[in-house]
């Protein structure tokens, strides 16, 4: 029996997310998404403000080639080359979604309404090449809200800065450290000096960063349960609730410190923390568990569709599930250390994963293009 709390935490429940300072945008993207109208009823209906895409997601939208055909017909009547190929069709996508999310945009400031578009996962450990490739992006969708991913690794560190201090909006992905966390923060900061030195608008540059949660739990949880002692099972499905608070506490005493109080007068945007990865990998979890227990005001929780709707039917939404909880964090993560697994090991595991699995991602998608370019039998004339 559902009592009157439990009734109240979950009616509505994306709603009262939204009244948390929670904003909520969807993981995924697609043309057929996008040309159904489905996109938009998510944003009329269901409290979407922002999207956003990997290489995986393209790979499984442009893969199966639906919604395609007419521009790979033109593309290869073209002679285009596939990576072109895959740019044209992937900024196409992304510009038509930053269409549909304009309104929410413009209300919220440029807050949200944002879309993001992912630098080559290639270029994951070229500084200069993912500079240009952000520059080359942000101009190919041509939208003031669309964000570029740039991976938090040691060389997408200072092309951060870099492309921040362009004046464009970033959106730094597969963060799972604190430390690289911290680093992210301080080159966002970097960024926006630089941008302020050039006399460029701050107000107008914003960003996100991307810190995800349930691979840490896949992660950990593994090697906890290879353990198998009591003490190891207890902590299954905690450390990347753990982990994910405490980078709440670093983003709360980062943006509130001398360095930010300076930016900050000058209209400068926090970068916010936004919870990715967020539907869970194990199904004994409850499919909401990365939502309710991750509301805090001031962040972006990026959901799979399947998660959207499982918090949208039976999320409890009960407030901030972060701000109090970083005393039994650092317990938490200190209990996993202690059993003798390396919280440095396994984060650096996952950011070497994270990074391989989004290049095999484009290299299918590149594959996939490939073929459907060659089937295209042109006449030439």
């Amino acid at each position: 029996m559902i009592t009157v709390t439990e009734a109240t935490a979950t009616a509505g429940a994306l709603k009262r997310l939204s009244d948390e300072g929670v904003s909520i945008w969807l993981d995924d993207l697609s043309r057929k998404r996008i040309e159904s109208g489905n996109l938009a009823e998510l944003v009329g209906t269901k409290h979407v403000v922002g999207v956003t895409t990997n290489p995986s997601i393209f790979q499984a939208a442009i893969g199966s080639g639906a919604g395609y055909e007419e521009q790979l017909t033109d593309l290869a009547t073209r002679g285009v080359t596939v990576d072109e190929a895959v740019r044209m069709m992937t900024t196409a996508d992304v510009r038509a979604a930053a269409d549909v999310l304009r309104p929410v945009y413009d209300a919220t400031g440029g807050r949200d309404g944002r879309v993001s578009i992912e630098v080559d996962p290639r270029l994951a450990h070229d500084t200069r090449a993912t500079i240009a490739e952000a520059k080359q992006l942000a101009w190919l969708v041509g939208r003031p809200n669309v964000m570029i991913k740039i991976p938090a690794t040691t060389a997408g560190l200072p092309a951060i800065t870099e492309v921040i201090g362009l004046g464009i909006s970033v959106n730094v992905t597969l963060i799972f450290s604190l430390e690289r966390y911290r680093e992210v923060m301080d080159a966002y900061l970097a960024g926006l000096e630089k941008a302020s030195k050039k006399g460029l608008d701050l107000s107008t540059i914003h960003s996100v960063a991307s810190f995800f949660v349930s691979r840490v739990d896949a992660e950990i949880d593994k090697r906890l349960t290879v353990l198998g002692t009591d003490a190891a099972l207890a902590l299954k499905g905690r450390a990347a609730l753990a982990n994910a608070r405490l980078a709440y506490e670093a983003y709360e005493e980062v943006f509130s410190g001398e360095r930010w109080t300076a930016l900050g007068g000058a209209r400068a945007n926090k970068q916010r923390p936004l919870w990715a990865s967020t539907g869970v990998k194990d199904p004994a979890y409850k499919d909401t568990l990365y939502v309710d227990d991750l509301v805090a005001p001031g962040t972006v929780n990026t959901m799979p569709e399947a998660t959207l709707n499982a918090t949208a039917d039976h999320g409890r939404i009960t407030g901030d599930t972060v701000t109090g909880g970083y005393a039994q964090a650092r317990a938490d993560l200190a209990a996993v250390e202690a059993l003798g697994i390396s919280y440095d090991e396994v984060v650096q595991q996952l950011e070497d994963e994270g990074v391989a699995k989004f290049e095999v991602a484009w290299q299918d998608l590149l594959d996939a293009v490939t073929k459907s370019l060659n089937s295209k039998g042109v006449d030439a004339e």
